[in-house]
């Protein structure tokens, strides 16, 4: 937990690690698991650094699940990479946060992966959504005016899909063509 006059950091960054052989797999690189293997290590860190780790499950009865993640693969890693991952919280409520990680190659600085993240706070006996303890809600406002400067990551609130093509511009798949019928 961060003392209330230290400056925060911008992004945080509270993950470092080097890619174990165990997680290469057949092609080589780090496997996609792992990835958000890394990413877990890196949330771990950060509701360890709000307030809401093990002690809060403890003690309160609660913890953050992760309801949504959208994964950019950028760059590959291979065993014994050196790796960080920095943390930007682009919003949050009295129920839920919405942050965003990277994962960079440590030494050479280049962005391999990146993950957008919800989380909802949950009472683990009642098994569903319960509101932040309010120390936890100041830290997240307090880490909000440190990272509402900080430039919205481009790979945020994308949608996934496959774009469609006239037939004036690209044929039409033959696989395919039963879809549009």
């Amino acid at each position: 937990m961060r003392p209330p006059h230290m400056r925060i950091e911008s992004p945080l960054c509270l993950y470092t690690g080097v890619v174990p052989s165990e997680w290469i797999d057949y092609n080589g690189h780090m496997n996609v698991a792992y990835y958000v293997l890394a990413f877990d290590h890196a949330t771990d860190a950060f509701m360890d650094y709000l307030g809401m780790g093990q002690e809060h499950r403890d003690s309160q009865g609660c913890s953050a699940f992760v309801v949504e993640t959208h994964v950019n693969y950028q760059r590959e890693l291979v065993a014994n990479d050196p790796m960080r991952v920095t943390t930007q919280l682009l919003g949050f409520d009295s129920k839920r946060i919405h942050y965003f990680h990277r994962l960079y190659h440590a030494d050479q600085g280049f962005v391999s992966a990146t993950t957008e993240l919800m989380v909802i706070h949950v009472n683990l006996v009642e098994r569903h959504s319960t509101a932040m303890p309010i120390p936890v809600q100041d830290r997240l406002s307090a880490l909000m005016t440190a990272h509402i400067q900080l430039p919205r990551p481009p790979q945020s609130g994308r949608v996934m899909g496959v774009r469609a093509r006239t037939p004036t511009n690209q044929p039409e798949a033959p696989a395919l063509r039963w879809l549009s019928r």
